[in-house]
């Protein structure tokens, strides 16, 4: 065993990189932070536009989803980040909380101190809000929280068409109320992303207790006599960690790394001849993620960015960008959308919509030839559970993605009713100066029936991906309301994998502030300044 440290960290996340950074600064603790995949150099990580070329396969592992069985067997590309910064360095710096009553709900679950007036200190302490400062939003956090820099007057019109039909516009959904449509803060700082790495890793690379070694692809925890003791990495290389291991890994790689260390359902990892450390069915179970549903209208002019797809065009929002900090460069192209009902009875919004400001941006996507806008819908609260497994022992294969889309008939009716909004949005009269025809479903869908092959065809996922390591006050929660691994001690599950529910928006924010919360957590349990 080579030298110990007191934490290593599996993975420099969203989740990761916060708990680098703040258990860092006690100079008495030693921390390792693990990240698989390689470093954040590349211009696309920080330019914000360089969202759309990250689902099309940079900085990701490249995995896919098994066929959806309720979904005529349909594949999803299931981009998951393998860079420094991990889904904050390749999102779309969409800088939503979810819903107040997302974490009412948890606490109701049973998990105390979660409950939104407990992890709103948290999401207050991490920001660098350039806007607000006040009971909701914080300043001179890590952070960058910021307001877009380039959105174009047809968003506008959005608002406009949207309030035709009764949606009215929100300056902050992140504050009192979420429902209505706004243009979204965004994880920008001086009109570049802000990632968890760029905020808490690379300021405090300095430290002389922090280590992070990136290309680190681990193989297994270590466990022995049913304490988490340290890490074996593909190499062979092992690592002690005195204290704890903390896995970082997200919602899919967290649930794959258990198994692969013999942590899981006693019975699939029997079969593929991986001994069992500890027998846990909830493991990779519970898998939540947001299907994305979409409406593509062409345009009747150049109102959108997509005519700087044309090389002479990039060349010119170069230039806008670099002299101006303004023009396509600078937008992170999903920065203008809102929370709305499908069921005028839910309890708060169960819609997200993101007006995509051109088309083909994301994979698989369609693009139009001269020129569109993306019109984005997911329902918020899906009850389809899926599961995260393993095919192979072997840890250079994929694991088993199965988010289960549409299993429950809710989710399939919710979604269309999504779908069937975003087109009436686009129908209303503020719109008709700049649209030319809807293209995508387009007239020719009616029925629920033609609406559902639709989806099967034209659909995605949200990357809200959650749930795989349940947190809970219950035996049969993987991790206990501290995120302590249950049965196995020395070990914490810290990022979106704990989640009971998923949340009611994007997730970034939230990975964030289960890092801080954790952190403190993990400060006070060991006596740490």
């Amino acid at each position: 065993m080579s030298k110990g440290f007191d934490f290593i960290i599996i993975g420099g996340g969203s989740a990761g990189s916060v708990l680098a950074g703040r258990l860092s600064e006690d100079p008495s603790a030693q921390v390792l932070l693990l990240e698989a995949g390689g470093s954040d150099r590349h211009p696309f990580y920080h330019l914000p536009a360089g969202f759309a070329k990250m689902t099309k396969g940079i900085g990701s592992w490249g995995w896919d989803t098994v066929p959806q069985k309720h979904m005529q067997n349909k594949v999803f590309r299931y981009t998951q980040a393998k860079v420094i910064g991990g889904g904050s360095a390749i999102n779309a710096q969409i800088y939503t909380r979810g819903n107040a009553q997302d974490y009412d709900d948890w606490r109701q679950m049973g998990c105390t101190g979660w409950g939104y007036d407990d992890v709103l200190p948290y999401f207050r302490k991490a920001e660098d809000n350039e806007t607000w400062e006040n009971e909701f939003h914080g300043k001179g956090g890590p952070l960058g929280v910021s307001e877009p820099r380039a959105p174009l007057p047809i968003c506008e019109a959005y608002f406009a068409a949207a309030e035709a039909l009764g949606i009215p516009r929100n300056m902050d959904v992140n504050g009192a109320a979420q429902d209505g449509t706004c243009y979204y803060q965004l994880t920008q700082r001086n009109v570049r992303r802000s990632s968890a790495a760029m905020a808490y890793v690379a300021p405090n690379r300095h430290r002389k207790n922090l280590t992070v070694k990136l290309g680190a692809q681990v193989r297994r925890v270590i466990v022995e006599k049913g304490r988490a003791t340290g890490v074996e990495l593909m190499d062979g290389t092992r690592l002690t960690a005195t204290a704890e291991v903390l896995l970082a890994s997200g919602a899919i790689g967290s649930p794959r790394l258990l198994q692969l260390s013999g942590i899981g359902p006693a019975e699939d990892l029997h079969g593929l001849g991986i001994k069992v450390v500890l027998d846990q069915p909830q493991v990779g179970a519970n898998l939540q993620d947001h299907l994305d549903l979409y409406c593509i209208s062409e345009l009747s002019g150049p109102y959108s960015y997509d005519r700087y797809a044309k090389p002479h065009w990039a060349a010119l929002a170069g230039l806008q960008y670099v002299f101006g900090r303004k023009g396509p460069v600078a937008s992170s192209l999903f920065e203008t959308g809102g929370f709305w009902y499908a069921d005028a009875d839910a309890r708060s919004p169960d819609l997200q919509m993101h007006l995509g400001l051109g088309t083909g941006i994301e994979h698989g996507v369609a693009a139009m030839p001269q020129g569109g806008i993306t019109l984005n819908s997911c329902y918020l609260r899906p009850r389809s559970r899926g599961s995260v497994r393993l095919q192979s022992a072997d840890p250079a294969k994929a694991p088993l993605i199965d988010p289960n889309y549409l299993a429950d008939p809710l989710d399939r009716e919710m979604s269309i009713r999504g779908l069937k909004l975003t087109q009436e949005i686009l129908a209303q009269a503020p719109m008709k100066d700049y649209i030319l025809a809807e293209r995508l479903p387009g007239p020719e869908v009616k029925s629920d029936a033609e609406y559902f092959d639709f989806i099967c065809q034209h659909s995605k996922t949200s990357h809200h991906c959650a749930g795989t390591c349940r947190m809970g006050p219950d035996e049969g929660a993987v991790v206990d309301i501290r995120l302590r691994f249950n049965g196995i001690g020395g070990l914490r599950v810290v990022d979106n994998a704990i989640m009971p529910t998923v949340i009611s928006s994007n997730t970034n924010a939230a990975a964030i502030m289960i890092g801080e919360k954790a952190a403190d957590m993990i400060k006070s349990d060991h006596g740490m300044g």
